[in-house]
């Protein structure tokens, strides 16, 4: 909402404007880059700061598996993401080269997705959201399963996703045994007058507060003030022109 006017409040990626914006990439100089990234922040901040990255489907099965390798000395809590979703194949040979954790799944949609990639153990984190996998009951379908096999929750929570969706991911996190971690980007003053929400998020801990449900309504007549305003994910091409995952 307060991006209308230009100002972005949060860390969302979408870009408000008639057409996507286009962007570079180069995977040699991507994999070349990122290890010194993490070399710097170890330095900098020492060893108990978790550390995550995302690679936003964007490698080869085997750029994934030098990625992974390369990170190894510093520790990720997760590297998510790093080949396309659709090939779950591919994540056996980067299983099989690193043993850095991987995080996957927040463009799947159902327990049919998963199926393969937990029974062979091939991740270790479970990105769905709960507003994109069958609401609160389906999820935990899925969580219950990868608890079988001591795979750990890491639902997806950017600001693309309502209050409302924070709230169902928190109350299933709260729900299993296996919780690993739980993304949440702030939403901006606009968004909490529409939405009013109970929990609440202090220290880099939520708190889901004491009202009943979910603990967020739905103030409609304020939602009206808004209206409505397009926004795209930028895409990628390669140095060839290729269009590129983003």
């Amino acid at each position: 909402f307060e991006a209308m006017a230009g100002v972005r409040y949060d860390h969302e990626p979408a870009q408000r404007g008639a057409l996507p914006a286009e962007e570079d990439w180069d995977t040699r100089s991507y994999l070349r880059h990122v290890p010194t990234v993490f070399e710097a922040v170890r330095n900098e901040f020492g060893s108990e700061v978790p550390l995550l990255h995302d690679a936003h489907h964007r490698l080869t099965p085997i750029q994934a598996a030098q990625l992974g390798k390369s990170l190894e000395p510093y520790d990720l809590f997760w590297l998510e993401d790093v080949t396309p979703a659709e090939n779950q194949e591919a994540l056996r040979l980067v299983r099989q080269h690193t043993t850095t954790p991987l995080a996957v799944g927040e463009i799947f949609n159902t327990v049919w997705d998963y199926q393969q990639i937990i029974r062979e153990q091939l991740i270790d984190y479970v990105r769905s959201a709960v507003t994109h996998t069958g609401g609160i009951s389906h999820l935990k379908k899925v969580l219950d399963y990868a608890a079988q096999y001591q795979i750990k929750s890491g639902m997806h929570g950017p600001t693309d996703i309502s209050p409302v969706g924070m709230a169902a991911a928190m109350h299933l996190g709260l729900a299993i045994h296996n919780f690993g971690i739980q993304e949440y980007m702030q939403h901006g003053a606009k968004t909490d007058q529409v939405f009013q929400q109970s929990f609440t998020w202090t220290d880099g801990h939520l708190h889901p507060g004491h009202q009943p449900g979910l603990g967020v309504d739905l103030d409609t007549d304020e939602a009206g003030k808004y209206p409505y305003v397009q926004a795209y994910l930028p895409f990628n091409r390669l140095h060839d022109g290729t269009i590129h995952d983003w």
